[in-house]
């Protein structure tokens, strides 16, 4: 374990921030790395886990209804996950994070993405359109209708935990199609 103190970006404390870091193994995932930033002087707090391991880039996909609600998704930072038949789709950005969750959590997260966005849009057809999809979820739910979830991770850190998720290697012309949620700097 690693641990630093510096200045905080938020209060310019000297040396009130403390930078803990360290590398574990975890399931699906491999190898990881912790860190932690906390301010003793501000408050400020951030934590983040980085894989740190690249594997072979995955595409997994499951018809899901309402028997699939339970099955098991690791989402690493770095993946694209999908719900084609309804139009949603949730691309990694530089705040992206993985976790792990059920198939019930991951379409949770998509219904509160589109509540939100309910609140923001001004347009009429926006918000009826939003309803349909939510109606469509809730269907999915209760067993009445069935969607696929895709997942895409081109570092390969990501699982659906499913006997019946079918999974292959995704192509170049996929992985470059993908974003990765990492902020690159080219020179030229």
């Amino acid at each position: 374990m690693n641990n630093i103190k510096t200045h905080c970006p938020v209060c310019n404390g000297n040396n009130t921030l403390d930078m803990t870091s360290k590398a574990d193994k975890i399931p699906y995932f491999g190898e990881v790395m912790e860190s932690t930033l906390l301010c003793s002087e501000c408050g400020y707090k951030h934590s983040d886990t980085i894989c740190l391991e690249v594997k072979e880039p995955v595409k997994y996909t499951l018809k899901i209804s309402k028997d699939k609600l339970n099955t098991r998704v690791v989402k690493s930072q770095t993946t694209t996950l999908s719900i084609p038949e309804l139009g949603l789709k949730v691309e990694p950005g530089p705040k992206s994070q993985g976790y792990i969750s059920n198939v019930e959590g991951v379409i949770n997260r998509f219904e509160s993405a589109i509540n939100t966005a309910m609140k923001w849009a001004e347009e009429k057809e926006i918000q009826e359109n939003a309803l349909k999809i939510l109606e469509k979820i809730e269907n999915v739910k209760t067993g009445k209708e069935k969607v696929t979830l895709v997942l895409e991770d081109p570092f390969g850190h990501s699982v659906i935990v499913d006997n019946d998720a079918k999974h292959r290697k995704l192509t170049e012309k996929e992985i470059n199609s993908l974003n990765t949620g990492f902020i690159t700097i080219e020179n030229e």
